[in-house]
């Protein structure tokens, strides 16, 4: 069994080499985005929460898991074309800069989404 992680820190601790920068870049996007989240831990990865979790985040050998669940993904599609996605998943390449707008609209969107 994998360790448990209690901190985002104890978190980003463990993440790969080649995805730190990166993992702690689209932290403190999220951190900007929405200052009044409490940071947790939810499935094991860091996650922001606002009454309930907005979005996930993790750091991989070759992308940045960014999971804002699955009605943001369709309301931004149009937006992802340029990413690999899944039900509730956001792959972003490490190769590219971190979309900085478009993960600020999708925050924006889950506090209002959460809120409801």
């Amino acid at each position: 069994m994998g360790t448990k992680f209690k901190t985002t820190d104890e978190y980003l601790a463990t993440v790969p080499e080649v995805s730190i920068e990166k993992t702690h870049q689209i932290r403190e996007i999220i951190r900007k985005a929405v200052p009044k989240a409490t940071e947790v831990i939810s499935y094991n990865m860091p996650a922001f929460k606002l009454n309930k979790v907005l979005v996930w985040f993790a750091g991989y050998k070759g992308h940045i898991g960014f999971y804002p669940g699955g009605t943001a993904i369709g309301v931004f599609q149009d937006d992802l074309t340029d990413y690999k996605t899944s039900k509730g998943a956001i792959q972003f390449p490490l190769d590219k800069p971190l979309p900085v707008s478009l993960i600020n609209k999708i925050v924006k969107y889950r506090i209002k989404e959460v809120a409801e």
